[in-house]
């Protein structure tokens, strides 16, 4: 469930009577970019991986955010897709966060361009980095730099921005809420 208590089937059961008022407020935020200030509010709760459940190594952390900001995330999304898409920012050789591509399309292009190479003999050097934490811990200031500089502009820069902004978290466990903590980091 969302942070607004209410799950997402019943939002699902009630989609056509209220695709109409979520568009307008949709289509009201985006454009006065004002993000209303429960969007802006996280639960995170730890989730149960594997191995011993007392040890706090084998959670992860989950954020639940309402149900309403994860579709107007989705749509913010899109729109800086079509822009990446639309002004070549990103280049043909990324295969993460790209529509179609995966780990496994990155592997199998590697291997097309290596393999002939060692076949002919010729030494091959290789150099993987993982940057998947990196993403973790983004700085929200140097994330709004660099999509100021790939020139996304107007009611989407300044909606992703309102939405960093006071962008607040707290953990919840077994009922217990901690105290609220900015977020100053990570993927929105």
């Amino acid at each position: 469930m969302g942070l607004g208590g209410i799950h997402p089937r019943v939002l699902r059961k009630l989609a056509e009577l209220l695709t109409k008022p979520l568009s307008i407020i949709y289509q009201q935020s985006w454009l006065t970019r004002e993000v209303p200030v429960d969007w802006r509010l996280a639960n995170v709760t730890p989730t149960y991986k594997k191995g011993q459940k007392e040890d706090p190594g084998n959670y992860r952390p989950v954020s639940l955010t309402s149900v309403p900001r994860k579709v107007m995330e989705q749509i913010i999304l899109s729109a800086i897709t079509r822009h990446v898409q639309d002004n070549q920012v990103i280049r043909p050789s990324q295969h993460a966060f790209m529509k179609g591509r995966s780990c496994l399309t990155n592997l199998i292009f590697f291997c097309d361009k290596v393999i002939p190479l060692v076949d002919e003999g010729k030494a091959v050097g290789v150099v993987y980095l993982d940057f998947s934490k990196a993403f973790d811990t983004i700085s929200h200031s140097i994330l709004l730099e660099k999509l100021t500089g790939d020139s996304l502009v107007g009611c989407t820069l300044c909606w992703v921005k309102n939405c960093l902004d006071g962008q607040a978290q707290r953990v919840v466990v077994n009922g217990v809420k901690s105290s609220w903590w900015l977020v100053t980091s990570g993927v929105p």
